[in-house]
């Protein structure tokens, strides 16, 4: 076990931006913890791959449990895992309701709230970044995400929250606001709709994404900032 290098955790990170941020990660020297709902083993020895359902009650400390068991110390936090549904604020259902609250906030109370007494305990401070979407700051009435809104939402106040309460220990919280990113779930659409929603005319690539987490992570002054990475959406059309 090594204890000099840095240790990351990825939730969301079998395919599409959380599998980005994961090689990244490990490109830059990164010790991995991959998570996902169904995680492939590694054969990496310097990835740690674990299946969980981040929306059930206690999966965020066995993570925490298991990495500090591998490689004894956290230094960062990617909350990526996310679910997004669109549909009129009416039509959701309690079912729509528990998926997206259970992922987006609280697979991210749980593993956070035990990750940051690791990171403190480390002495070494720490980071959690959360990813969010531009549509908290400016609802578009072609996109009915009301859920979205409502738990992205709590994401970019709580990142503020940590920012502050935690400036003094070492610890920095911040979040990357996304417009709609090519990914495999979220693939082009060939009349070019998603590209127009932006005023830079195209859709965000995954590689924007991962540029701008690596570029909070390696700023040591920056904390309680949410960076937008959209195209230019929060700032209107």
């Amino acid at each position: 076990m090594s204890t000099t290098k840095k240790v990351a955790i990825v939730t969301g990170a079998s395919q599409g931006i959380g599998a980005a941020l994961a090689q990244a990660f490990r490109q830059r020297g990164y010790l991995l913890v991959a998570v996902a709902r169904s995680m492939p083993a590694s054969e990496d020895p310097d990835v740690l791959a674990v299946s969980g359902d981040l929306s059930q009650p206690g999966t965020g400390a066995r993570i925490v449990e298991q990495t500090m068991a591998r490689f004894g110390r956290i230094d960062t936090l990617v909350n990526n895992a996310g679910v997004y549904v669109e549909k009129p604020f009416t039509d959701y259902t309690d079912a729509d309701y528990n998926l997206m609250t259970g992922v987006n906030l609280r697979g991210f109370f749980d593993v956070t709230r035990a990750a940051i007494p690791a990171m403190l305990a480390g002495g070494d401070g720490g980071h959690v970044v959360c990813v969010s979407t531009s549509l908290v700051d400016r609802a578009n009435a072609r996109i009915p995400a009301a859920l979205a809104s409502l738990t992205k939402g709590g994401l970019v106040a709580v990142t503020r929250e940590l920012a502050i309460e935690y400036a003094a220990r070492g610890i920095r919280a911040n979040a990357v606001s996304l417009g709609v990113i090519r990914t495999p779930m979220n693939p082009d659409s060939p009349g070019g709709e998603l590209a127009a929603l932006h005023p830079l005319g195209r859709m965000g690539e995954i590689d924007d994404v991962v540029e701008a987490i690596m570029y909070l992570e390696q700023a040591p002054f920056v904390t309680g900032e949410i960076l937008h990475v959209d195209g230019g959406q929060s700032a209107g059309f």
